[in-house]
């Protein structure tokens, strides 16, 4: 699914340049897309928008004319039939579990699996191989190949040429990423238990966690997407309803390879390319190699997060 094009000056990457009074700023634009951020960058008001129908977003550049503020409850009344709110809904609705919480599955009738990739701080390079595995695999039935990567703000600090890998895969149409905050420090302790630790950890600044890393996501040429991941796969009914409240589509996973869960339909499989889970990388690579059949077939595929979010709210 193609990014949204708007009537206005819209950047599918954003623009380079310092950030300044960045904010949640909730408004709906002339043309029916919802706005979650605002801040000022190379002396031009800029925008996040998403759109409510592909729950794809955009960075844009607005005048004041071409944006009316709204507060939260307007936005969800207007938009409530469509997968953006309707998908939010479903969530507020959730039980509040310590681990896990979050869309684990989308739509169950795909032949196939959401791929995330989750980048938590590490002092070790990326796990390069499971790129190289994935366009040898997927391609060419699948170009550019749709993966979800969750970043770290202290991830992207440390490795900068990791990350212009990344980039230049997506540059040169090998991969087409959706980028999801995993907020900046992924604060964790070995020694805490679940309750207070990662983003449970007491005096947590959540606020911070989550704009500090949309900041420097965008810094790096990024587009924050929607959806977000706790931590570890942690949170409680609190931070998890404060997540819902800047606009955020909490995901977690029924498919973390290495702890030995296996992929359904419709899954969102959980690897780490960050180089500390070799096992959940071996156990993916082996897992695309069974299903080469099926991938030259067209009857395992991996898909795009926000569409199969979308679709999956829509039947």
């Amino acid at each position: 699914m193609s990014r949204i094009v708007l009537f206005w000056l819209v950047f599918s990457v954003p623009v380079f340049g310092q950030l300044s009074s960045y904010k949640v700023f909730f408004g709906i634009t002339a043309d029916q897309q919802v706005l979650l951020r605002q801040w000022q960058q190379n002396g031009r008001a800029q925008y996040l928008a998403v759109n409510p129908q592909s729950l794809e977003t955009a960075i844009v550049s607005l005048s004041s004319d071409k944006v009316r503020a709204a507060t939260w409850a307007e936005i969800e009344q207007r938009f409530l039939k469509t997968p953006y709110v309707r998908a939010l809904q479903v969530e507020k609705n959730r039980d509040g579990s310590l681990q896990d919480a979050g869309i684990e599955r989308a739509d169950t009738t795909e032949r196939g699996f959401s791929l995330t990739i989750d980048l938590c701080p590490s002092t070790k390079p990326l796990t390069r191989a499971v790129f190289d595995q994935l366009i040898a695999a997927f391609e060419p039935e699948e170009k550019p190949i749709p993966v979800t990567i969750t970043i770290t703000g202290l991830w992207m600090q440390s490795h900068p040429q990791d990350l212009a890998y990344l980039k230049n895969l997506v540059k040169r149409g090998d991969l087409a990423i959706t980028w999801v905050n995993h907020s900046f420090h992924h604060r964790y302790d070995p020694k805490r238990p679940l309750p207070i630790n990662f983003l449970l950890e007491p005096a947590t600044n959540l606020t911070g966690e989550i704009l500090m890393n949309e900041q420097a996501m965008i810094r790096n040429g990024l587009l924050p997407s929607i959806f977000f991941r706790f931590p570890g796969l942690v949170s409680d009914k609190t931070v998890f309803d404060r997540v819902l409240a800047f606009g955020l589509l909490p995901i977690g996973s029924d498919a973390w390879l290495a702890k030995n869960q296996q992929p359904k339909q419709g899954s969102l499989v959980l690897i780490h390319a960050n180089g500390n889970e070799p096992l959940g990388i071996t156990d993916f690579i082996r897992l695309i190699r069974r299903k080469a059949v099926s991938i030259r077939n067209k009857t395992w595929l991996l898909y795009e997060l926000p569409a199969s979010v979308a679709n999956a709210e829509q039947k």
